[in-house]
């Protein structure tokens, strides 16, 4: 009975939403993190007649004819990009993105990946790095001397060492673009890596032409909305219950002519 893995196919598809949505829920006080939505897809159908089908001699067509559908499957996890709310924190080594871009962070293996995270702090060496303890581009060190740290809305680093008045700007931080980036691919620790999907970076300087500023002392927050993804969840919990009682009723039916065949 084709009921049987119609319904199949629809229990797990929504097990992956129920996951991507706990993911959600998971991560909603990861710093920049970006929530994700389960899209789907019909199967294919299998079509017993086709619509404008000769019915007769005559030449009378089929209005509609007959195709019944294989189920459901998950076609992608796209991730949603909107900005997320800005967090105070007066921490001077944390810089929130407010508006398009991703700091560029080198690994340990000499490869970039990037990241709306802007938790910063800072190596022995002085550099600004992630919380993992990787360079952010470009690659800016802080007088072991200094004051006091400043960073402005278009990522100027500036310092205030002991014997000057005047603060020193010490570098700029970057920003980089995606033609696409919902292409981006996660890999956690808040860094994404680049894909043929997303394109090539673009680089820039904060608050010029297409890209967002700096915020220092913020935190970008996750972009999750609690009651949105409660209403998904349940959502997707009665599409699950409602699948499982179609195989009930699948189930049923067998029985049924199983019984019919035996007596």
């Amino acid at each position: 009975m084709r009921a049987l893995s119609i319904a199949a196919t629809g229990m797990l598809a929504q097990q992956t939403n129920v996951e991507v949505i706990a993911n959600n829920l998971a991560n909603m006080n990861t710093t920049g993190f970006k929530a994700q939505r389960a899209d789907f897809q019909d199967l294919l159908y299998q079509n017993i007649s086709e619509p404008g089908a000769n019915s007769s001699d005559s030449g009378t067509l089929l209005p509609s004819g007959v195709q019944l559908g294989a189920g459901v499957r998950t076609a992608s996890v796209y991730r949603v990009t909107t900005q997320g709310d800005l967090k105070s924190t007066s921490n001077p080594y944390d810089v929130a993105i407010q508006g398009p871009g991703f700091f560029r962070v080198t690994q340990p293996d000499g490869t970039d990946a990037y990241s709306r995270a802007g938790d910063f702090g800072l190596s022995p060496q002085g550099q600004i790095v992630t919380d993992q303890g990787y360079t952010v581009a470009p690659g800016i060190a802080i007088p072991t001397n200094a004051l006091s740290v400043a960073v402005n809305a278009q990522g100027q680093v500036s310092v205030t060492v002991p014997g000057q008045t005047a603060p020193q700007v010490v570098g700029t931080l970057e920003l980089n673009r995606f033609a696409n980036e919902a292409g981006l691919k996660p890999i956690g620790n808040n860094l994404y890596l680049e894909t043929p999907s997303s394109g090539s970076p673009q680089s820039g300087v904060p608050g010029s032409a297409g890209y967002g500023t700096l915020q220092q002392g913020f935190l970008e927050t996750s972009n999750v909305n609690a009651v949105d993804e409660i209403t998904s969840l349940i959502t997707a919990q009665r599409a699950y219950e409602m699948n499982s009682k179609v195989v009930t009723a699948a189930d049923e039916m067998l029985q049924e002519t199983a019984r019919l065949g035996g007596s």
